[in-house]
């Protein structure tokens, strides 16, 4: 009787590592769509909420609050690209397009990623509580490398958010370069 060496052969390796290559080839580009949709997921979602803070913070304090796109998360920056993130304040002097001044109460600050693309049309969101109406406008959403669809925040006129994947015109929304 001849004893049996256990463990395994070069080819049966290399046949593995193949096999697990393979996989791994077909398995990570969807795995990089799932992380950009997340990614693009995370965002709406902080706008989202973002949007009724600011709609809720201006009825409880009977307060004009506003958002705008922000850099450095302390000031709104100037322009309608919100991909550095965005701030959420008590808006005092109720300037428009809104401008976070000394005084005026900060009451969210988010960082966006740097992997999304955030457009509006609009320079800054303002929500009154008990006059007027809201700065009706789109947030578009944008993975930076263009693996997912965009989507948008659009924002009614009385401040309520939803999230649509198409324009009214029943057109999908568009990243601007």
């Amino acid at each position: 009787m001849f004893a049996r060496d256990h463990g395994y052969s070069l080819l049966e390796l290399l046949m593995t590592i193949a096999v697990a290559a393979l996989l791994l080839a077909l398995g990570l580009p969807s795995f990089s769509a799932l992380k950009a949709r997340n990614s693009q997921r995370v965002e709406l979602d902080a706008l989202f909420h973002a949007v009724h803070l600011a709609r809720k913070a201006s009825i409880v304090r009977r307060q004009v609050v506003s958002l705008c796109p922000s850099t450095d998360g302390a000031s709104c920056a100037p322009g309608r690209d919100w991909s550095g993130g965005f701030l959420v304040f008590e808006n005092s002097d109720r300037d428009e397009p809104p401008e976070r001044d000394d005084g005026e109460i900060l009451l969210h600050r988010h960082l966006a990623s740097p992997s999304v693309k955030i457009t509006a049309n609009r320079q800054g969101f303002t929500l009154r509580a008990t006059f007027l109406r809201a700065t009706n406008g789109t947030l578009v959403v944008c993975d930076g490398a263009g693996r997912v669809m965009p989507r948008a925040l659009v924002i009614s006129y009385t401040g309520r958010p939803r999230v649509a994947e198409r324009t009214r015109r029943g057109t999908p929304y568009s990243c601007a370069d």
